[in-house]
C-alpha cells in the first residue's frame, strides 16, 4: 500500500468513525473526504471525479499543475518554432532529458525526508569517471564490472554523507555542501589522473555508448511498449483484486482501465515518434532510444520501492513527522542512511547516462549547476521541500520541463542567460504551488 493509500485509508476510517458511526462534526467529515485519496474512497467513476475535484480545490492538485505547465510550454515553443515537435527534435529532447530526469529521481529520496543533497552533481560525475577509467585501461574491465564499480563508488559517497548527517547530527545542507566542494576537487584529481593533461576520458565501450547513441529496432520498440503496458495493467488489476478480496478500499475498475489506456496512449506516442525516420538525406535513422527503457526501469523500480515496500512508507512517515515516526518505532538513522545511499546510487546512474550522451567525461563537469537541475526537476514535479510528499513520476515530469525549456530556447537561438532565468521562474512557480498547497491543507 502506498503512503497515499495509507493516509487515505486512515482518513476514511476517521470519516466513518472507529465503531462505524458517522463523525459528530460534518465539517470534520468533509475535511477528511477532501484530503483522502479519491481512488480509495470512490466506488464509481463519477464519485471519483467529485472527490478529485474537491481535492484540487483544497490545494491537493497532485501532478496536474506539472502536466498543464508541460503542455503549455510545449505549445509555446511549437508556436514559436515549428521544428520543436519534429521527430528528430523530440528524440533529441528525450536523450537530453534522460540524465536530468535520473538525477531528479536521486534527489527525491532525500527531499522526501526533508533533507537535501547538494553533492549529487559531482557524485554522478565521479561515478562516471570511475566507470570510464576502468574501461580505458590497457586491459579494460568488462563493461558491467566497470558500471558496478562506478555505482558502488557513488552509493558509498552518499552513504558516507548519510552517516555524517545521522551519527553526528549535522545539517544535511552543510554536509552535502562539503560533499559538493570535496567532489569537485576529487573530480579534478581523478579526471586528470585517468585522462592525462586534458582531463577528458573517452567512452569507447559500445554497450554504454548505445544507451544514448543507440536505438531499438522499430519492431522491438513496439514489443517493449506492449509488454510494459501489459505488465502495468496486470500489476494494477492484481493489486486491486487482492485489496477487494481483503475487504480493503480499491479504486473503481473504470479508473484502473482509464490509467491503462493513458499508459497505452503514452507508449504509442513515444514509439511512433521514435520510429519516425529522422535521418538526413538518404540516411535512415529510426527507433526508440535505448535510454527510454533504461530510465523506465529505474522509474518503476524506485516507484515500487517507495510505494509497495516498508522502507518507502517509513520515508514518507519520517518526512511527514519525524518525531511521530520515531515514537512509532521507526529507526530514523537507518532510513536516512539508506535514503542517502540510494540517492548516491541513482546519481551514479545519471552520471553514466550523462557520459553516454557526451561520449566522454571530463574535469569540467559543472556539478554545482547540475544539482540545481536535480532539485528543480524534483520540486517542479511536486516533491515538497518540507518532506513527506512527492513521487518519482513527478521528478520525471519536472525533468522533462527543465529539458523542454533548454531545448526550446536553443531552437529560438537564446543563450544560457535566458535558459537560467526561465528555469528559475518555473522553479519559483513550483515552490509557490507547494507552499499554497500546504497552507490549503493546514486550513482544511
Amino acid at each position: 500500500m502506498t503512503s497515499a493509500e495509507n493516509d487515505g485509508a486512515g482518513q476514511k476510517q476517521t470519516a466513518v468513525g472507529l465503531a462505524g458511526e458517522p463523525p459528530a462534526d460534518a465539517d470534520t467529515a468533509q475535511a477528511a473526504l477532501s484530503s483522502s485519496a479519491p481512488a480509495l474512497l470512490a466506488d464509481s467513476f463519477g464519485e471519483y471525479t467529485k472527490i478529485w475535484f474537491r481535492r484540487v480545490r483544497s490545494g491537493e492538485s497532485g501532478a496536474l499543475p506539472v502536466v498543464i505547465g508541460l503542455i503549455a510550454i510545449i505549445v509555446f515553443f511549437q508556436v514559436r518554432s515549428s521544428l520543436f515537435l519534429s521527430a528528430g527534435n523530440l528524440v533529441n529532447l528525450i536523450t537530453q532529458a534522460a540524465w536530468i530526469v535520473t538525477l531528479g529521481m536521486a534527489e527525491v529520496f532525500v527531499l522526501l525526508l526533508g533533507e537535501i543533497d547538494l553533492s549529487v552533481g559531482y557524485t554522478a560525475a565521479n561515478g562516471a569517471v570511475v566507470t570510464l577509467w576502468m574501461l580505458s585501461l590497457s586491459h579494460p574491465y568488462p563493461w558491467w564490472v566497470a558500471v558496478l564499480a562506478g555505482l558502488a563508488f557513488s552509493a558509498a559517497w552518499g552513504a558516507a554523507q548519510g552517516l555524517l548527517v545521522t551519527k553526528l547530527g549535522l545539517p544535511s545542507f552543510v554536509v552535502t555542501l562539503a560533499g559538493l566542494l570535496g567532489g569537485a576537487g576529487l573530480l579534478l584529481y581523478l579526471a586528470n589522473l585517468a585522462g592525462g593533461t586534458g582531463g577528458t576520458i573517452r567512452l569507447n565501450d559500445p554497450v554504454l555508448s548505445a544507451i544514448e547513441g543507440g536505438s531499438l529496432s522499430p519492431v522491438a520498440g513496439w514489443i517493449v511498449m506492449i509488454v510494459a503496458v501489459a505488465l502495468g495493467a496486470l500489476f494494477m488489476l492484481v493489486r486491486d483484486g487482492r485489496r477487494r478480496r481483503s475487504n480493503l478500499a480499491a479504486p473503481p475498475i473504470s479508473i484502473t482501465i482509464l490509467k491503462v489506456v493513458l499508459m497505452g496512449i503514452a507508449g504509442v506516442v513515444v514509439v511512433v515518434i521514435g520510429n519516425t525516420n529522422r535521418g538526413v538525406g538518404f540516411t535512415v535513422l529510426r527507433g526508440v532510444p535505448w535510454v527510454v527503457p533504461v530510465v523506465l526501469v529505474v522509474l518503476v523500480a524506485w516507484t515500487i520501492l517507495l510505494s509497495r515496500v516498508r522502507f518507502g512508507r517509513y520515508v514518507y512517515a519520517i518526512g511527514g513527522n519525524a518525531e511521530a515516526a520515531r515514537r512509532a518505532g521507526i529507526n530514523l538513522s537507518r532510513i536516512r542512511v539508506v535514503a542517502f545511499t540510494l540517492c548516491g546510487l541513482t546519481a551514479g546512474m545519471s552520471g553514466i547516462i550523462y557520459a553516454s550522451n557526451l561520449g566522454s567525461i571530463s574535469n569540467n563537469v559543472n556539478g554545482g549547476q547540475n544539482v540545481l537541475y536535480a532539485v528543480a526537476a524534483a520540486v517542479i514535479g511536486g516533491t515538497s521541500l518540507f518532506g513527506g510528499r512527492g513521487r518519482m513520476l513527478g521528478a520525471v515530469l519536472g525533468g522533462l520541463i527543465v529539458a523542454v525549456i533548454y531545448n526550446g530556447l536553443l531552437l529560438l537561438g537564446l543563450g544560457a542567460a535566458a535558459q537560467e532565468m526561465w528555469t528559475a521562474l518555473v522553479l519559483l512557480a513550483a515552490a509557490i504551488v507547494d507552499t499554497l498547497a500546504r497552507r490549503g491543507n493546514a486550513h482544511t
